[in-house]
């Protein structure tokens, strides 16, 4: 797929169709777990290939799932029935553990169940593009070295902080070679915990490593979307408009507006109905709400495309996820 025409025809349409992070609500559909569900290939991209049947979305992405890189390094990932896996503990606090945490190797923990999935969901997904979830590269070295800690580190051992972020690298541009190779039309990044950073600590710890991840991976076939639900995303815009990326995905964290009059005005710029507020906790009164006042608010700017704040929780309701589509497909419509 030439991804630099989806894009452009995305902003030139009138009509612009939902890109949500809609995947974990695939359980349902399914009859599984969540435990299930990280744990099986197929079972992936048979979720993927449901939630595409049952909505009519402009792409189709991945599992959102921040543990998978950092397990592939040797983290312990809590995973249970009912909830996005995460990280517990670390495994980094020291410049000598950093020099010696090896890099691993594409297929390492649950990553090449990931990467399978992919390639089996591009063979049944065949009209819209797929795109595989990675995490960033500060997101991932803070789950190696402790959320928490890594943001101290930041300010106390910068040196340490640089080797962790070195390796999460070049982890991550040959796992992202990985998906381009068996198919997937792009990667949407989601790099949160630099998302809380003030912009001088996020210029130094996470723009230069994304930027060198997508310059790594991105091409005319291969798009490179980026997502950030932080709380200080807002005061990032100026680093975040430099990098010029294909796609913007913002967190509800972010007010939409300012997105769209901050960031280039060519790339597509997505968010950001509240996942867990609307999509989870919410009624579909309440998302249809919800989505018609963003609708009205932003729909001007020939590059918005409306989505969820972030990944959507695999609890969510799904009268609520179709309240939320035909909305956008209503207020198009009219």
């Amino acid at each position: 797929m030439n991804v630099q025409k989806w894009l452009e025809d995305i902003r030139t349409s009138p009509v612009k169709k939902p890109m949500p992070i809609l995947s974990f609500p695939s359980i349902q559909l399914l009859g599984c777990t969540v435990n299930e569900l990280v744990m099986d290939s197929a079972l992936q991209a048979k979720g993927m290939k449901a939630v595409a049947d049952r909505v009519d979305s402009c792409a189709s992405v991945s599992m959102m799932d921040l543990s998978v890189e950092a397990e592939a390094f040797g983290a312990q990932a809590r995973i249970t029935d009912d909830e996005v896996p995460t990280i517990v503990g670390h495994i980094v606090e020291t410049q000598e553990e950093a020099d010696a945490l090896q890099v691993p190797a594409v297929g390492a923990g649950r990553t090449g169940i990931y990467v399978e999935a992919i390639r089996q969901a591009v063979g049944l997904i065949t009209d819209r593009p797929v795109l595989a979830g990675v995490i960033g590269p500060f997101s991932l070295a803070g789950r190696l070295m402790g959320v928490s800690d890594a943001m101290i580190y930041c300010y106390d051992d910068p040196d340490m902080v640089h080797t962790v972020l070195k390796k999460a690298t070049a982890f991550l541009i040959e796992y992202i070679k990985a998906y381009k190779a068996v198919g997937a039309s792009g990667v949407l990044m989601a790099e949160p915990l630099a998302g809380l950073l003030p912009p001088a600590m996020n210029d130094e710890f996470s723009i230069p490593y994304v930027k060198e991840i997508r310059e790594a991976v991105e091409d005319d076939s291969f798009l490179f979307g980026y997502h950030n639900c932080g709380d200080a995303v807002p005061r990032q815009m100026e680093s975040l408009a430099e990098l010029k990326l294909s796609v913007y995905h913002m967190g509800n964290a972010t007010p939409m507006k300012v997105a769209l009059e901050n960031l280039p005005a060519d790339s597509l710029v997505m968010g950001n109905i509240d996942p867990a507020g609307q999509f989870c906790n919410g009624t579909p009164d309440s998302i249809r709400e919800a989505t018609r006042t963003l609708l009205e608010e932003c729909s001007s700017y020939p590059n918005f495309v409306i989505s969820s704040g972030c990944d959507i929780p695999p609890a969510s309701r799904w009268d609520n996820i179709d309240a939320f589509f035909q909305e956008t497909a209503d207020f198009y419509q009219k």
